[in-house]
């Protein structure tokens, strides 16, 4: 930012130099001591704070048993550590500072998937344990979904949407924020004079939920879009062909070609085996189920 002020507890704190704020950064890389072992690295935080020598390493043993660090790595390098391992040593010498606040700029990016997972419920847990603030920076949808008590989406480098997972997921305020928080289906309409709207680039007539506005778009998530048997079993009903079915486990995605337009259909394995690929559906939901947002 090239203006403004930064305040903390009432306090401005734009001034106050970096050791001096109560504050911590956990970077995306990291940014251990390759020289140092994981002792020794915790204790870099302990030494910056003034805590006598005496202390620095039964402290910093508390600190790897609190982020489930075998007692044994104390003297090892951090280079003979695994990608999890130096994550939370990483993380033990950002607490060692004692921060109030404790900023992370993607620290799971480079991780595979199995071991982010853990670590995404692990920083969770933590969390909790400390009752410290966390403040987290990510790209990724489950990332925010799993840890976050309230998620902030900047659009253009301002902030447009600030609310819990579910307000944000269920109830976003506009076009870019639905799209950003997991795949939809968006629907450019325009009502006409019997009330219902009609699909921009989507052939159909659709009922959405009453006092709406008269132009705008209607955001379907793929867990709402169903694959029907009949035209009468959704309120909203489209014609297309399966272009291809994908496996995420315990739920199958389809997708189903509109003309020119992809929709996502999300279903449980248990709603019933997949059609035939390149098979004409029809797909449909019920307005309760939709959202509409204006921009």
């Amino acid at each position: 930012p090239t203006a403004g002020e930064i305040a903390l507890r009432g306090r401005v704190i734009n001034d106050l130099p970096p050791n001096r704020r109560p504050t911590c950064l956990v970077f995306q890389s990291l940014a251990l001591f390759p020289h140092k072992t994981v002792g020794e690295n915790i204790a870099f935080s302990l030494k910056m704070k003034g805590v006598a020598p005496a202390d620095y390493n039964a402290r910093a043993r508390e600190l790897m048993a609190m982020m489930r660090l075998p007692d044994g790595y104390f003297d090892r390098s951090v280079l003979r550590c695994s990608g999890g391992e130096r994550q939370r040593v990483a993380l033990a010498r950002a607490f060692a500072y004692d921060p109030e606040i404790l900023f992370f700029d993607e620290p799971l990016s480079a991780l595979d998937y199995k071991l982010k997972k853990a670590l995404e419920k692990e920083l969770k847990d933590i969390h909790k344990e400390t009752g410290k603030t966390f403040i987290y920076i990510t790209h990724s949808l489950e990332e925010a979904m799993v840890m976050s008590d309230r998620i902030a989406v900047m659009q253009a480098g301002r902030i447009v949407q600030i609310g819990t997972p579910e307000e944000i997921y269920t109830q976003p305020v506009n076009r870019f924020v639905a799209e950003f928080m997991g795949e939809v289906n968006v629907i450019p309409v325009r009502r006409r004079a019997d009330g219902l709207y009609d699909g921009a680039d989507t052939p159909g007539a659709f009922k959405v939920v009453p006092d709406t506005p008269a132009e705008g778009f209607v955001v379907v998530r793929p867990e709402f879009l169903r694959l029907l048997a009949r035209p009468d079993d959704a309120e909203n009903v489209i014609a297309g062909d399966l272009y291809n079915v994908y496996s995420l486990g315990s739920r199958l995605q389809y997708r189903v070609r509109v003309g020119e337009k992809v929709l996502v259909v999300e279903q449980s394995r248990a709603a019933g085996p997949a059609p035939e690929v390149d098979s004409a559906v029809l797909v449909g939901w019920d307005s309760r189920d939709a959202l509409f947002v204006e921009g």
